[in-house]
């Protein structure tokens, strides 16, 4: 885990699995490393990017909960729920630029959740794949799409082969209202 945390730090993509799909993942306080993700994936600045947290405390520092998400919070996470709450300011203006919520997961990955504490803050999460391509399932699907970017030294591997591909649940949550952006796992019903 060190050499991962290490190369988190010198703003290299990690390459790894969670409770739902491959993700990239990088530092959310390394702008140039959040912007190579965004040409990783040939992705639109405009299209946002969720952030991993080890617990609902350092959630709770990048976004705002209401009584609502919290509820949400406490009954599905860790889990395959991406909650969008409105942004603090502690979360780097590059994150999301022009927005003014986050998508805030905390998985039920040990790897993923050891990854985020011993960085000490938030890594990205978005799925390993060109946008609009299938999401990389194995190390030879990721070394087809982002071989370059292997060879360059930029990205670095720390996923084994995958089994299943699900998705988290995205629900937006403002004040009370709970809207479903895309069911996935966790079933969400609309409030």
């Amino acid at each position: 885990m060190m050499e991962i945390i290490e190369a988190l730090k010198s703003g290299k993509v990690i390459v790894h699995g969670t409770d739902t799909c491959v993700g990239l993942a990088v530092d959310v306080f390394n702008e140039a490393a959040v912007a190579k993700v965004y040409e990783m994936k040939q992705m639109s600045f405009d299209k946002p990017v969720s952030i991993l947290c080890s617990d609902l405390e350092m959630a709770e520092q990048y976004g705002v909960f209401s009584e609502k998400a919290l509820e949400l919070a406490k009954k599905y996470l860790p889990g395959a729920l991406t909650l969008i709450v409105p942004r603090t300011d502690k979360l780097p203006e590059w994150i999301n630029s022009g927005l003014d919520s986050v998508g805030i997961r905390i998985p039920a990955d040990e790897s993923s959740l050891q990854m985020v504490r011993e960085l000490g803050n938030p890594i990205t999460t978005t799925s390993c794949n060109v946008s609009g391509e299938k999401v990389c399932e194995s190390v030879d699907e990721v070394i087809g799409m982002f071989g370059n970017y292997m060879e360059s030294g930029d990205v670095v591997l720390a996923f084994e082969e995958r089994s299943s591909q699900k998705v988290s649940t995205v629900v937006k949550v403002d004040g009370d209202k709970v809207r479903v952006l895309r069911q996935g796992e966790v079933e969400i019903a609309e409030a």
